[in-house]
């Protein structure tokens, strides 16, 4: 287990820091739902749009700590979910727009996969805490355009956005597949389970190579992985985050997925980790060749879940990845003033390389946390 300092530094920075921070400068007051980016200095950093995703993540980040006993949080995740109702919603033929003016006018209509698949994660988790009846409904009428206007004809997986344009991208159907296991955590519905198994089943016979451990980001329409070098890429992140996920489905659903789980935690250990720094890589070859060296505060977020999902399947201690990469996260990424917000990338070299604090990462860092909280209290 991690050492009782690195947990209550994780702790402290969630419920003393960076949600008190976001409750008062996370929110747009003037035009409802939640602020894009920030300064450096925590700041409205003025950007002229929002995205339908982050309103999701944000709605997901303060229903869990409302879940957690940070009894404020019910009431923050309600401008998200009246952001989304009344202004990302396009109706039962458009789903959910990409893209919106900070004013609410739709910048962007482009149903996106990865929009509804965090959508779907909001309302899952507000209906969690909530138990109500609009968080519910709101899940079954993102799914039921998902189903009715974004399902592959093929019958493997989704279209990514609509209409489609370049490679299919596993990234969103990760997500999905997320949102889709939340959904049934919170509800027990069979709907739910059974397009989290489906898309549990897309991984291992399309988008992950058991064999090497790798997982590829981009494929053609049959899901062979692109041609070139498109195809080549793999994201030390992305393996580390399915392996979590993997483990929800293995513990909700009963699949068995320890192969896919073990393979991928040992490529994404073996050769996605800088020896120097401790930092995750943003991206490497499939043959482990370091492609971007740069490091952004998620991928060390999802290390921690990782170590969690290898502990709970085969009884490997996650102590020393979670101090390994907590260090990282508090020591680099998340040592800002005013406490709570973060550098969100650092260069190859090691310079920070971020202009704004995006709130799209407090997701990935208040679930990482939250899991340590779960399993060492």
């Amino acid at each position: 287990m991690p050492d009782v300092r690195t947990r209550e530094s994780i702790r402290s920075w969630m419920f003393d820091q960076a949600l008190p921070f976001w409750a008062t400068h996370g929110l747009d007051p003037d035009n409802g739902g939640y602020l894009e980016q920030l300064t450096l200095d925590g700041q409205d950093a003025g950007v002229a749009f929002k995205r339908t995703r982050v309103a999701g993540r944000q709605v997901y980040v303060f229903s869990h700590a409302a879940l957690m006993g940070w009894t404020a949080g019910a009431e923050l995740a309600r401008p998200g979910m009246a952001y989304l109702a009344t202004h990302a919603w396009q109706g039962p033929d458009k789903g959910f727009a990409r893209m919106l003016a900070r004013t609410g006018e739709v910048l962007d209509q482009t149903p996106d996969l990865y929009d509804h698949a965090f959508a779907l994660f909001g309302f899952a988790w507000r209906h969690r805490m909530m138990r109500d009846e609009a968080s519910l409904a709101w899940m079954h009428r993102t799914v039921d355009y998902l189903d009715a206007h974004m399902r592959h004809p093929g019958g493997l997986g989704f279209w990514h956005e609509l209409p489609p344009t370049g490679w299919r991208q596993q990234n969103p159907h990760m997500h999905l597949t997320e949102a889709f296991l939340a959904a049934h955590e919170a509800t027990g519905e069979v709907r739910f389970a059974e397009t989290a198994r489906r898309l549990v089943e897309l991984f291992r016979t399309k988008l992950f190579d058991v064999r090497t451990g790798t997982l590829a980001e981009y494929f053609t329409d049959d899901w062979s992985r692109a041609p070139g070098d498109d195809g080549r890429i793999v994201e030390p992140g992305h393996l580390m985050e399915w392996c979590w996920i993997l483990n929800q489905a293995r513990k909700q659903l009963g699949m068995d997925v320890s192969a896919e789980i073990r393979a991928a935690i040992r490529f994404a250990e073996t050769y996605g980790i800088d020896p120097e720094t401790g930092m995750v890589y943003n991206s490497v070859r499939d043959d482990g060749v370091v492609l971007d060296a740069g490091s952004r505060t998620w991928p060390n977020c999802e290390r921690i879940k990782a170590a969690i999902a290898l502990w709970e399947l085969d009884g490997v201690d996650p102590g020393p990845v979670i101090d390994a990469a907590a260090g990282v996260l508090l020591k680099r990424f998340l040592a800002r003033e005013p406490a709570g917000i973060w550098m969100d990338a650092f260069d190859a070299e090691g310079r920070e390389a971020a202009r704004t604090v995006p709130a799209s990462t407090l997701y990935h860092v208040f679930l990482a946390f939250a899991e340590v909280l779960r399993i060492t209290d």
